[in-house]
């Protein structure tokens, strides 16, 4: 008998003793890296740019309330809307501003913690915090928003609101597809002796 005492292994979170855990699935930092947040930023800027140029082409051409039509049913409809979706909140642009304030300060503490769960992310969250910036922006100058796309069967809409919803359906299949368990590869085949 040995008079060594026995020792102890060390044993660190996501390790495997049989050293077959490839390195795909050890655990790495979901935190957004610079390359992240230069993406988040570049989609932000280019949304709130296409936004607000759209909404000040409208708003120089086309007198409030008149319309162009366009291809059937879609016209370019000059509203303003001092609420938010369908004209909600109308008269509570305080509460309009405040709600939007904590929404993307929640994004990027959101994106902080999670930007690198997936490619996508950055668009996802780019386009949301783009278009509500957009429109929060329009709402502290002005007091309104400026919706001129108009299909006759939804309420009429601009950029911004479009940007939002993309990025919510993006971030939805950001997500999913970030918690799907990883596709371990098919084992192959021995070929068989005849």
């Amino acid at each position: 008998m040995s008079s060594e005492p026995a020792r102890k292994h060390e044993f660190r979170p996501g390790s495997r003793t049989d050293g077959l855990a490839p390195i795909s699935v050890a655990a790495r930092s979901l935190a957004a890296q610079p390359v992240h947040w230069l993406s988040l930023a570049a989609v932000a800027l280019s949304a709130l740019f296409a936004d607000q140029l759209t909404k000040h082409v409208v708003a120089s051409q086309v007198p409030l309330d008149d319309e162009v039509r366009v291809l059937g049913p879609f016209t370019i409809h000059h509203v303003q809307n001092s609420g938010i979706a369908f004209g909600l909140f109308a008269s509570a642009t305080a509460a309009v501003i405040v709600l939007t304030t904590v929404a993307v300060a929640w994004m990027l503490g959101y994106f902080a913690r999670s930007g690198a769960r997936h490619p996508l992310l950055p668009v996802a969250v780019g386009l949301l915090i783009g278009g509500s910036v957009s429109n929060l922006s329009d709402r502290v100058r002005l007091g309104h928003v400026t919706d001129f796309l108009d299909f006759r069967y939804w309420p009429a809409f601009n950029l911004a609101d479009s940007f939002i919803v993309i990025g919510v359906a993006v971030l939805l299949g950001a997500l999913v597809a970030a918690d799907r368990a990883p596709r371990r590869p098919r084992a192959r085949e021995a070929p068989t002796r005849s």
